[in-house]
Formats: structure tokens, sequence, C-alpha cells
């Protein structure tokens, strides 16, 4: 792809009663935004006509009947499902979780035959896309089970780049988990894609203790002395700059994060609620790790202001961006990869 082709950038639509379609359609509003790709919303026609009627947008969309034949400078919309969908805006359905789905699906199916380039997801109600088709805590667990690769969750924001070393977990089931090879398994993946999906040649990541003060040298806890810090001296002897523990509160509340290219949390609250605080409507969840580029907004379903015209699209905006920019890097990247002097 040359430096002028506009990426294929796929997007699932969601749940059909949250904010997921209006975040779209707002961001297409603007034409500009078709210079930088070729959208493609996987969904219906029926489906978007409600929620433009609803919300009184009035973006142009060109039906496709091909995947693989979008029309460029034109909002596509691949017509996953022909029937009329019992649309309720702001109510949890089993009937919206089910076509969320299907949206996901093919979007997934397209991303893997490369008939997309990217993928941006809409947000789901992780309760009602439940079935014996979808038996995954979200997006990032159903994507790695579809793709190449071990998944790594991460929050940015410019330069705030949050991993999480655990998800979708209950807080009683996160101790068990951090083990040596998974500490090892997220930091190389976090390394790994700062340079190859951001450019960062040598970068430094931070990674944050499990216990409050890091376990105060045993006293409330011992995984920092028994399995992080030896595991982080390892890896620093593979050339990887992985630095830690450190403690969360003070960590990110004396901003120590801004010497860093990222960092690793130990668990899904730990990194997200600061992460959030700081830069909740902008930033973006990216899945490092996988063979296909993910992205999504930071945010949920939002079915408490859905169908009112009142969701901020912001963050779904950067993730289009964000899609875009890591498709770029890391096509820069494998190309240097692939034609790398040898020095003998």
């Amino acid at each position: 792809m040359g430096k002028d082709d506009k990426i294929r950038l796929g997007i699932s639509i969601g749940d059909l009663n949250g904010v997921g379609v209006e975040v779209i359609l707002k961001t297409f509003e603007d034409q500009r935004m078709l210079d930088f790709c070729t959208p493609i919303i996987f969904g219906s026609t029926k489906t978007l006509s409600y929620h433009k009627n609803a919300l009184n947008l009035k973006n142009p969309i060109q039906g496709i009947s091909q995947i693989n034949k979008p029309v460029a400078n034109k909002l596509n919309l691949f017509n996953v499902w022909q029937e009329l969908v019992d649309i309720n805006l702001g109510q949890a359905s089993e009937v919206a979780g089910k076509y969320a789905y299907l949206s996901l699906k093919s979007a997934t199916e397209a991303l893997k035959n490369n008939d997309i380039d990217v993928l941006v997801t809409a947000p789901i109600n992780k309760h009602t896309i439940q079935s014996d088709a979808f038996n995954f805590k979200g997006h990032t667990e159903y994507l790695e089970s579809e793709l190449e690769g071990t998944s790594l969750m991460i929050l940015m924001d410019g330069d705030l780049r949050m991993g999480l070393a655990t998800t979708h977990l209950p807080l009683k089931d996160v101790a068990e988990k951090i083990t040596a090879q998974l500490i090892e398994d997220k930091i190389d993946i976090l390394n790994k894609t700062l340079i190859q999906d951001f450019g960062i040649q040598k970068p430094k990541i931070a990674v944050l203790g499990l216990n409050p003060h890091c376990g105060d040298n045993g006293v409330i806890g011992t995984e920092e002395i028994e399995i992080m810090i030896p595991t982080l001296n390892k890896i620093q002897e593979k050339g990887i700059l992985a630095y830690g523990p450190f403690a969360a509160d003070s960590f990110l509340g004396n901003k120590s994060y801004t010497d860093f290219d990222a960092i690793l949390a130990m668990y899904h609250d730990q990194g997200l609620a600061p992460f959030k605080a700081l830069s909740f409507g902008h930033g973006v969840n990216f899945t490092a790790g996988l063979s296909r580029i993910r992205t999504s907004p930071d945010h949920g379903t939002a079915f408490d202001i859905a169908g009112k015209g009142q969701a901020d699209y912001s963050s779904f905006k950067e993730a289009v961006f964000s899609a875009i920019a890591i498709f770029r890097a890391r096509a820069t990247y494998l190309k240097l990869k692939e034609n790398q002097l040898l020095v003998k």
C-alpha cells in the first residue's frame, strides 16, 4: 500500500440500542474524514435509517453488496442482514445483542480475509451479546480467539498508554493470575507494539505493583518480592527497558508516567480508573498483540443518553485516526524489517 492509498476501515455497529450508531454517523458527518480512509459499516440499511431519523442526521450512505468493492469517498454500508430489527433506544435487549454479534462476526471475517485493513468497534453490551455463538467477556477475548496472536488491551491518549496484564476478571481472581510468565509475555507484547506500531525504537515501560505500596516489603503482600522483581530483572537482561514495580497511587499521582512510553497495570481498574480520570472522552482502546489492528472508543453503550443526540463522538473519531496511524506505522516497520541490510 502506498502512502496515498486510503485504508479500508471496517466498523462494527455495536449495540443497536446504544450510542454506537450515533457516534459513527457523527464522526463521518465531516466529509473530510473520507480523505483519510474508506469506511465500511457492517449493519443494515433499515437499522441505520432508523437511527438517522431518530437523531435527525443526514449522512449520505452508500450501500454495497460486495465487501471487497467499497466506493471511495463515500460512507459505505455492507448489509449483514435485511430484516427489520426491533430497536428500543436506551434499553438492553437480547435482540440488540444478537445483531451486535452478527455485525462483529461479519466485520471480523472481512478483517481475516483482508477485505478490510483495520477494524473499529462500536460499544457492545457484554451481557446481552452472550449466546452459544458468543461466549466471551468482551471484544478483546473474542478477537483473540479469531485472530493470530495473544492480546494485550491498551488504553491510550497521546503519549499516555496504559496496558493491562489482566482484563475482564473478578478482582478476587486477579492475584492468582499474576505469574512470572504472564508478566513476561505481556511486557514482550507491549515492547513489540511500541516498536512496530508506534515507532519507538527503545521504549521505556513502567510496571505497576499488584498490592498497595507494592506490598511494603511483604507486609501487605508478597507478589512483588516473589514474582515481579525477579521477573523484571530477567526481562531487563534481555535488553527490554521495563522498570518497577511502582506503587500505583503515587506513580499516577505525581505524574511519573510522563517519563515512560507505556505503563503495564496488573488489573482492569488499577489502570483504567486513573486513565479515564485523565483522558475520558478522548481515549482509545487498542488491542495489541494480534495479527490485525482493532481499536474502539473508551466508553460503553451509554444507554442513558442513547437516542438523545448527546453522545460525544470524540473518542470514536480518535479510534479511527489511531487505527489508521497504527496500520501505517506497522506496514512501514514490516517493510523496513523485510528489506533490512544484513551486516556480516
